[in-house]
């Protein structure tokens, strides 16, 4: 991978993620081009991001070696997509979760992309097979999903297109972890990849049992955020298998009839519709209003405690 003083990263699309994504490359010292089709989305995303960093920098959570001055110094904006691409190393595509633009997007990029850059979606769902079908340089495309906010969450779930080259896989590896982020290899495509898949799941059996009266929504909530969650913020299922008895084979030996029993009394798919969507949005409105003004705040609360962990985890010492 070309050295970040000289490397060139474009931001296709200008909003939540896309700001986030410029944020984090600047971060790694990478000179970052942020494109967007109107020029005062360029402008306004440009006083977020410069208004987040001073921010984050007064707080004591920038990213990064350089000042928030030198990281802003690396990021300007672009309206002309063939500019854009120029003399990129790598291209992250942050459009709306709409297949048919993303897939215009890309046809676009396709045009104009060389040989050696890699071309990246930050699709959450949308399989790669659909997103890159038909591009000549598909063997340079990649999904890297960032979890939302990426700037404090640094998973990044790297998905292939069937024809996607190892090295092309390889080298947003290292890039993702050049900035500062975690990436996971996904070794083939799967619907919802893998975090949403675990995070479906447990909304699922989450559903069914405020559904079938067991648990109230608030207490639901509580069983993650002061239980599982806690840590889960340290430590995988698999991990904490392994820790809660003398190893992974003991612990399935002793739990494995207990949990397949379990496991069979879980319901069907629920509709999250009707009745139940009004009861659990009661509930969430009981603590957090559906207003903007409350929902931004919490957000806020929530994006300040992930910070703080983010502090933490960085503290301990992987062992």
């Amino acid at each position: 991978m070309a050295s970040s003083a000289a490397a060139v990263v474009v931001i296709v699309g200008s909003g939540l993620i896309g700001r986030s994504w410029a944020m984090l490359f600047a971060s790694g010292g990478f000179k970052v081009k942020l494109y967007d089709i109107e020029q005062q989305q360029i402008t306004n995303a440009l006083e977020n991001i410069r208004k987040e960093m001073q921010l984050l920098e007064q707080a004591g959570s920038l990213k990064g070696a350089l000042s928030a001055e030198q990281q802003l110094s690396l990021i300007s904006g672009c309206a002309n997509i063939s500019e854009a691409v120029e003399g990129a190393v790598h291209i992250q595509e942050c459009a709306p979760e709409n297949l048919e633009l993303k897939q215009k997007i890309f046809a676009q990029l396709d045009h104009i992309m060389d040989d050696r850059v890699v071309l990246s979606s930050s699709s959450s769902c949308l399989l790669p097979s659909k997103l890159f079908s038909g591009l000549a340089h598909v063997k340079q495309c990649i999904v890297a999903h960032p979890v939302n906010p990426p700037y404090y969450v640094p998973l990044v779930e790297l998905v292939p297109h069937p024809e996607t080259a190892p090295a092309t896989v390889d080298r947003t590896h290292a890039l993702m972890r050049k900035i500062g982020q975690s990436p996971v290899r996904l070794l083939r495509e799967v619907d919802g990849f893998v975090l949403n898949r675990l995070q479906y799941a447990i909304i699922s059996e989450a559903w069914r049992l405020v559904e079938d009266e067991i648990v109230s929504p608030g207490d639901l909530d509580l069983v993650m955020s002061d239980g599982l969650g806690m840590r889960y913020a340290f430590i995988g299922p698999l991990e904490t298998m392994h820790l809660n008895a003398e190893g992974m084979v003991s612990y399935c030996d002793k739990y494995s009839e207990g949990m397949k029993h379990v496991l069979k009394t879980f319901g069907s798919v629920p509709e999250f519709s009707g009745a139940m969507v009004e009861k659990v949005n009661q509930a969430m409105c009981m603590k957090v209003p559906d207003d903007p003004g409350h929902l931004a705040a919490r957000r806020q609360w929530r994006d300040d405690c992930l910070m703080q962990l983010a502090k933490l985890k960085s503290q301990m010492q992987p062992q």
